[in-house]
């Protein structure tokens, strides 16, 4: 296979994971806030890019600005451009086609692949931290204190993406949000079972008096089962892994050396015939 082939394969697999991480990252998705600091033209450009509600959701808005992203995916089509340049006149027949339009594509998509992993991270390291918030949380409730002043406690306390998520919801009810807002914001904020679970415990408690220590206690030895599986089938999916390298790496090199030391050896074996 020449260069350019290698390159245009190369352009096909960066779009195609950009566009598993961007398919992966939509579900759920909330129509974004119009972003400050960015001119009409960027910001209806970020807008229908999506980038400001996929910056928040990895976590990386205080650290990295929407002009930034614009700039570092415009940076990529130009980077990936400038390589199909150079590339695509080489390329055998068609495949000059495919590395000119793949690699500009590729590069440009790049950044949001990268935001996406990142949001992916931050939300398992969020369900990650939520048992052990759960079981606080449980003991707050069976002390007598209401739910607000649970969550308060956690975010004071915590560290982490959870614990952002938290602080955010105390500071809504703090500024007069009731607490159902705040929580319907929360849930919003984070798609899934597990924070909506959550939710739906504490407006069930507020509204009929139900106790709610007890479904929290459920929900965290739920969430930790669950855990325990995906490790397991984690673990499971990586022995086939290890046995694929033990077969193309290990067992060569072991043959290589038997035959190196045969080879050595010949003139002694071979005495006798």
């Amino acid at each position: 296979m020449s260069g350019a082939g290698a390159l245009a394969g190369l352009a096909v697999l960066l779009g195609l994971a950009a566009v598993r991480e961007l398919a992966a990252g939509r579900r759920g998705r909330r129509a974004p806030a119009l972003p400050f600091g960015l001119g009409g033209r960027s910001a209806r450009a970020a807008l229908r890019l999506g980038l400001p509600e996929r910056l928040r959701r990895s976590g990386l808005e205080p650290r990295l600005s929407l002009t930034a992203v614009l700039a570092a995916k415009l940076a990529g089509a130009a980077c990936g451009g400038l390589a199909a340049l150079l590339a695509a006149p080489a390329a055998p027949g068609r495949t000059a086609i495919l590395v000119a339009i793949g690699m500009p594509a590729a590069g440009f998509l790049v950044p949001d692949a990268l935001l996406e992993r990142e949001a992916r991270r931050r939300r398992r390291r969020l369900v990650g931290a939520l048992p052990d918030a759960l079981d606080l949380l449980a003991v707050s409730a069976a002390s007598g204190r209401g739910p607000g002043d649970g969550l308060e406690q956690l975010a004071r306390a915590g560290e982490g993406p959870l614990a952002e998520e938290l602080r955010v919801a105390v500071a809504e009810i703090s500024c007069g949000a009731p607490l159902g807002a705040a929580l319907a914001s929360l849930r919003a904020r984070v798609p899934g079972s597990e924070l909506a679970t959550l939710v739906a415990s504490i407006e069930r408690s507020r509204r009929f008096g139900s106790p709610l220590a007890e479904p929290l206690r459920r929900q965290a030895s739920a969430l930790r089962r669950d855990g325990r599986r995906a490790v397991e089938e984690h673990a499971a999916r990586a022995a086939p892994k290890i046995q694929l390298v033990v077969a193309l790496v290990l067992v060569p090199s072991v043959l290589l050396m038997i035959a190196a030391g045969l080879i050595a050896n010949a003139g002694t074996l071979l005495a006798g015939f």
